[in-house]
């Protein structure tokens, strides 16, 4: 049942007492009834009624002067007009002027007026409710033509901000003095800046007609030997697996002068949701500059070091002639001191060969003297120059050679062996006095695999990667009073063999550092 305030007025005290009653009985509550049209308009003025019924003849003002009032105040109330019949002309004329909703002539049947009354009141609640849908669509249009003004200034605002940002970027790409090229993941350049087209000594629409392998190079030789190392298999291969990576020992080829330009290139992908192919962005960085100065350096360090051998064997030697005796008999006190002093020559003497192995490693000055050796015999003899030591300290040293007494290999054996010696060493230097080295030595498919287990204090997981730098000493937890260019050394020679060298280690449990020489296996003795 729509329910709902309904406002009557009739000067006729008898129909208002009847109607009451009739809307008690019909479940209507709230009804307020008037006899006087001017009462009524004084009630309407504080309250809002959702039907509103009057009848037409009345003294001091008729239905339709009421209902126009009425109509004032609130112009989407239905109203009913209560009239006689011989009034249907007024009401006809009250319709069309007011628009009053529905007119019924007296006496009126119940069923008819109560049919009218609830459709007046819901048609009541209906206009209130599409009054309130239009002010809210008027509101909604209002934000919107607003929303409509800052998304304007918006975007002018925002477009100026890019367009500032893309004259910054333009400046940085086309005034950088490092090389900024863009290829895709087959290797075709797609652009270049000016510094990318000095390098090359061509236009960017000539450099873009070509591929990144056809003006960079490597004179490297173990990128050279392996495909999964080459420019690009880098290029090709790790742009699946990294977002971003490092290719050195580059040169570009400078089509006007005929040089190669030592450079890096470091790769980082353009890839995002709204890209459909692979693209990256790489930096060239010319190394010319810090080529030369590296070459001046290390040529003062081999310069200086090798000065150095003369004087310090010359030392060592006038030493050993004190200490064997040739000079003259010397006192206990004069032997210590003497001792001393030629451990110390001695030891200085391994820093200079050290760094001169270096060198010649690096500059490519060192050939690796490769001759046919039993594997077997050289580690037994590293062994067994080490195992004094490995007792004098309380260590368990153990060889595990599971390879054949006659096997033999194809490698430098006195290179081999520095790296031999330096592994074993160093897990002795660093395995606590009761604890245990294992040292295993296997071949497979024609690979040697040497492998130098300890039970040692380990090494932390953030200083493994620098391990085989040079100068590296230790750990950040525990210094070495070494050099710092054993295991720099030993990767070289290792590398130099186009082998690889690596560790595994573990705080507190220990570590196994590992080489492996592919394809080394000779022969056995016949």
């Amino acid at each position: 049942m729509t329910l709902g305030k309904i406002l009557y007025v009739d000067d006729d005290k008898l129909l208002t007492s009847t109607f009451t009653t009739l809307m008690k009985v019909e479940g209507f509550k709230d009804v307020v009834v008037y006899n006087n049209p001017l009462d009524a308009i004084e009630y309407l003025k504080t309250e809002t009624p959702d039907l509103i019924i009057s009848d037409f003849l009345m003294p001091e003002m008729n239905g339709l002067e009421f209902l126009r009032e009425a109509k004032k105040l609130y112009p989407e109330t239905s109203m009913i007009l209560l009239t006689a019949y011989a009034d249907k002309e007024n009401a006809i004329k009250t319709i069309n002027e007011i628009g009053v909703y529905k007119y019924i002539e007296k006496p009126w049947d119940n069923d008819d007026l109560i049919m009218n009354i609830k459709n007046g009141i819901e048609r009541s609640h209906l206009l209130a409710d599409l009054r309130e849908k239009i002010a809210q669509l008027e509101e909604a249009k209002a934000q919107l033509t607003q929303y409509s003004e800052k998304l304007e200034d918006l975007v002018a605002e925002r477009t100026k901000e890019l367009t500032l940002a893309n004259m910054k970027l333009s400046g940085i790409i086309n005034y950088c003095a490092d090389g900024i090229i863009i290829i895709d993941a087959k290797g075709n350049i797609e652009q270049v800046n000016p510094a990318c087209e000095n390098m090359v000594g061509l236009s960017s629409d000539a450099i873009c007609k070509k591929k990144i392998q056809e003006i960079a190079f490597t004179d490297n030789p173990q990128l050279n030997k392996s495909p999964k190392s080459s420019v690009k298999a880098a290029i090709l291969g790790l742009s699946c697996e990294n977002s971003e990576f490092l290719l050195r020992d580059l040169y570009i080829r400078n089509v006007l002068s005929g040089e190669s330009i030592p450079v890096e290139i470091n790769f980082a992908s353009l890839n995002n949701e709204y890209s459909e192919e692979e693209k990256f962005v790489g930096v060239i960085r010319n190394f010319s500059v810090q080529k030369e100065t590296e070459r001046l350096r290390d040529d003062f360090i081999a310069t200086l070091t090798h000065d150095l051998r003369t004087p310090l064997l010359a030392a060592i030697q006038t030493l050993k002639f004190f200490l064997d005796g040739s000079l003259g008999d010397l006192k206990d006190q004069q032997k210590v001191l003497l001792s001393t002093m030629l451990q110390s020559n001695e030891d200085l003497l391994g820093l200079v060969n050290a760094l001169l192995e270096v060198y010649r490693f690096e500059s490519g000055k060192l050939s690796l003297c490769k001759t046919v050796f039993g594997i077997k015999d050289l580690v037994t003899q590293c062994y067994d120059e080490l195992e004094p030591l490995s007792k004098k300290k309380d260590i368990s040293f153990n060889l595990h050679c599971d390879v054949d007494d006659d096997l033999l290999i194809d490698a430098d054996r006195a290179e081999i062996k520095r790296v031999i010696t330096n592994l074993c060493g160093n897990a002795l230097n660093y395995t606590n006095k009761g604890g245990t080295i294992d040292i295993y030595v296997k071949v497979q498919s024609g690979d040697l695999i040497f492998s130098v287990l300890d039970n040692g204090n380990g090494i932390p997981k953030e200083d493994i990667p620098h391990l085989f730098m040079r100068f590296s000493q230790g750990t950040s937890k525990k210094r070495s009073t070494g050099t710092g260019l054993g295991l720099y050394l030993s990767r070289q020679i290792i590398e130099a063999h186009g082998g690889k060298i690596w560790v595994e280690s573990k705080v507190n449990k220990g570590s196994e550092f590992s080489f492996l020489l592919t394809n080394v296996v000779a022969k056995s003795r016949v």
